[in-house]
């Protein structure tokens, strides 16, 4: 049984009693993943709830969330390690993110992450694996279900295997999820022809 250790940014779920909260995250540090990166993707973390297997006290979720890269979660217990990520509704996907630094952390390092995706804890499917040899930086994983460049979810997963030297507890410093971002009305090519129309052609 994981530990509940659960936040939400979206509201309308009764908030945590205890004091590892998630901070709500709406912009991406730019010396990190730069704009032109992440083009046409908006981070949608902030509409989830994000719980842990577990945690060290004063090292929990709301780190992941608070867009610094000097704090980090760290876990307190045996591997695997999770990171549980859930919707209200179904979401596409498009990326999950993680920033590690291997250079800070060592042994607290992950070497091998999976991802997984379903509607619940019951019929998670994984849909990607991540090999890392002393990684120091963003770490964009493309999430793609074979009919599609995203895949459609209520809950993420995100498992970390095991560390670098064999270590037991990890660190990720940040975690950022990503979904192809809507289309505007300016980037939609309308082409009116009558009069009354035409004046709209232009909103944004």
């Amino acid at each position: 049984m994981m530990e509940a250790e659960m936040s939400n940014d979206a509201g309308g779920v009764p908030a945590p009693t205890n004091e590892e909260r998630v901070a709500t995250v709406t912009a991406v540090d730019p010396s990190a993943l730069t704009p032109t990166a992440m083009r046409g993707l908006r981070d949608i973390g902030s509409q989830a709830t994000w719980w842990l297997s577990t945690c060290k006290p004063g090292f929990g979720v709301d780190h992941l969330r608070d867009n610094s890269l000097e704090t980090y979660w760290q876990s307190d217990g045996q591997q695997p390690h999770f990171i549980n990520i859930n919707f209200k509704r179904k979401t596409s996907v498009k990326s999950i993110c993680f920033y590690v630094d291997y250079r800070q952390d060592e042994s607290y390092t992950p070497s091998r992450i999976s991802v997984r995706v379903g509607n619940n804890m019951l019929d998670l499917v994984e849909v990607a694996k991540v090999e890392m040899v002393e990684p120091s930086g963003w770490i964009n994983v493309d999430l793609d279900s074979g009919k599609d460049d995203s895949v459609r979810a209520f809950m993420l997963q995100v498992a970390i295997l095991s560390n670098h030297q064999n270590g037991r507890d990890t660190h990720l410093r940040q975690v950022k999820v990503y979904t192809p971002a809507l289309s505007t009305p300016s980037q939609l090519n309308l082409n009116f022809t009558s009069p009354l129309l035409a004046q709209f052609r232009d909103l944004k």
